[in-house]
């Protein structure tokens, strides 16, 4: 499959995954959801690499770690504001790490003592924060707070674990290694959550909805990688966006969230922002690059 369908088709999978998350959460706690959706990536990547003759052992094992450590925090924060908030915000303050990202390249700079300072990332931080307020004011009520909170720290999260994986890229880790080893990692924190919280009963509606959580995130994760891995990164940012689309639509059909103009406004921002940090970071990456080699020569 070409790389827009197959981020299409991600977009979509993560967001049926965030349906099954938020009715799953009814009877079950973030720490249980994580653990068995862990479960299930363990046994499908290691079974997809036994099938291809790869292999799983590491060199890295810190770096693994480190890049489990955050992505499984981000994972547990965003699955709990899932079940706090409506899907669509949710799902939009986690796509909020592209204006980390941004934030983390200021902050770089500022700490190198560079002179220059991109005003243009500046203003996709802004426009990021803009939105978030926009998005929050008229749909977080008093007790979704503690929600909303879990789900702007999951973007931190996120934009934290994606310079931890393109770090591991570098070092020659292939895609199905890392979301091995962040699924092993998920399933150490789920089950030290569930211990400490008490696990609940199962149901055979409970344990179809913990499956499907499991199998929707793992395929659309090796998608969106394969897609990445094959596509234009700018192109496949654009169309990931659409998942705050189905989620907002499974949101209006499924929960009766409410629709409001400002909160639509407000997802705008943020996708807009979003997209313009990809833009810039792509920019500043190549200028490195084109710089490093430059150097060499």
């Amino acid at each position: 499959m070409s790389a827009p369908l197959l981020m299409l088709l991600a977009a979509l999978l993560f967001s049926t995954m965030g349906v099954c998350v938020k009715l799953a959460s009814a009877q079950y706690s973030a720490g249980e959801i994580v653990l068995y959706r862990s479960v299930v990536g363990v046994l499908f990547i290691a079974g997809l690499a036994r099938a291809r003759g790869g292999s799983l052992r590491t060199t890295v094992p810190a770096m693994h770690f480190w890049r489990s450590l955050t992505g499984v925090c981000s994972l547990v924060l965003w699955f709990y504001s899932i079940g706090k908030l409506p899907l669509a915000t949710a799902i939009t303050l986690n796509y909020m790490s592209s204006v980390w990202m941004a934030l983390f390249l200021i902050g770089g700079a500022v700490m190198m003592g560079s002179a220059r300072i991109d005003p243009r990332l500046v203003a996709t931080v802004l426009v990021g924060f803009a939105g978030v307020a926009l998005v929050l004011q008229p749909t977080i009520e008093r007790d979704q707070f503690q929600g909303a909170l879990a789900g702007l720290t999951s973007g931190l999260g996120a934009a934290m674990a994606y310079l931890q994986v393109t770090a591991l890229g570098r070092v020659g880790e292939p895609e199905y290694r890392v979301v091995f080893y962040f699924s092993l990692g998920g399933i150490a924190a789920g089950a030290l959550l569930t211990l400490a919280g008490g696990a609940h009963a199962h149901t055979p509606v409970g344990v179809l909805l913990l499956v499907a959580t499991g199998v929707l995130a793992t395929v659309a994760q090796m998608m969106m990688t394969r897609a990445y891995a094959i596509g234009r990164t700018l192109s496949n940012a654009s169309l990931q966006y659409l998942g705050i689309v189905f989620s907002f639509l499974y949101g209006v059909l499924i929960f009766d969230d409410p629709v409001t103009p400002v909160a639509l406004a407000g997802m705008v921002l943020i996708i807009g922002a979003g997209l313009a940090a990809t833009r810039l970071r792509q920019r500043s990456t190549s200028a490195a690059d084109h710089e490093s080699s430059t150097l060499e020569s």
